[in-house]
């Protein structure tokens, strides 16, 4: 059973913490997916091996968090992972998978003092402007307008319900489009056969990001869930790359 705290918003956030070493490494997920994921879990099971304080938790309206998925926007999940990090003390190295990839950004850019490291698998930033709004269609883009909604086939379950909101306000969040320094050990991790998010978004953020010691990491054939034996381990080698240069 998870824990669960308030954040200042009231919203109620779903978490799991382990106690151990720090700088604890904090795992954000995707959009839609929660913390009960297989690269959520296999690295708080290599944390818990290494001594090493985790934290894993579910955005608003996701897995066992309150709230509806459909209100929640990018600068929503952004409050909730910095809330989040009020749970532990002291730097932390991120871990961010797709669209947590883009969220951790947001939270290294606003509270870099606290960010030791990052680690972003399959990273999503501006995905709501860049993927979603520039992919509509005419047709889908005036019905955002007039019915608010539009819902989109998944692959992972259920169709996504896609706002208004989600498109308007992810506009205020956007990542690649001013400077972005990482001032800090940063790996990203791409998957070449990622159906989702194009190995060239990648490239962009590598190129557009400025920090002193950032690796781009393909990995050919490897698909959007990054997390096969391979991914998995190449993650944690990552973990364990940046927590030992911190």
């Amino acid at each position: 059973m998870a824990d669960t705290f308030i954040t200042p918003q009231g919203r109620r956030i779903a978490f799991h913490l382990t106690d151990g070493t720090g700088p604890a490494v904090v795992f954000l997920g995707g959009f839609k997916s929660d913390m009960q994921g297989t690269k959520a879990v296999y690295l708080e099971n290599w944390a818990r091996a290494q001594g090493r304080a985790f934290l894993r938790f579910d955005y608003s309206g996701h897995g066992e968090s309150g709230g509806a998925f459909a209100d929640g926007a990018i600068g929503d999940w952004y409050e909730d992972a910095c809330a989040a990090l009020g749970l532990v003390a002291g730097p932390v190295v991120l871990v961010g998978s797709s669209m947590g990839g883009w969220i951790s950004l947001l939270v290294a850019r606003a509270m870099p003092d606290r960010v030791a490291g990052l680690i972003t698998i399959a990273a999503a930033p501006d995905f709501t402007e860049d993927s979603m709004w520039a992919g509509f269609s005419d047709a889908q883009k005036a019905a955002l307008e007039s019915q608010g909604q539009l819902a989109l086939p998944s692959e992972y379950g259920d169709p996504y319900i896609i706002t208004k909101r989600l498109i308007s306000e992810g506009r205020s969040r956007l990542v690649l489009q001013d400077a972005l320094p990482l001032p800090f050990p940063v790996r990203f991790l791409q998957g070449t056969a990622d159906a989702d998010v194009d190995m060239s978004v990648a490239l962009r953020l590598l190129d557009h990001a400025t920090g002193p010691d950032m690796r781009l990491t393909l990995v050919k054939g490897a698909d959007h869930r990054f997390s096969d034996a391979t991914c998995l381990t190449l993650i944690t080698d990552a973990v364990a790359e940046v927590l030992h240069l911190t």
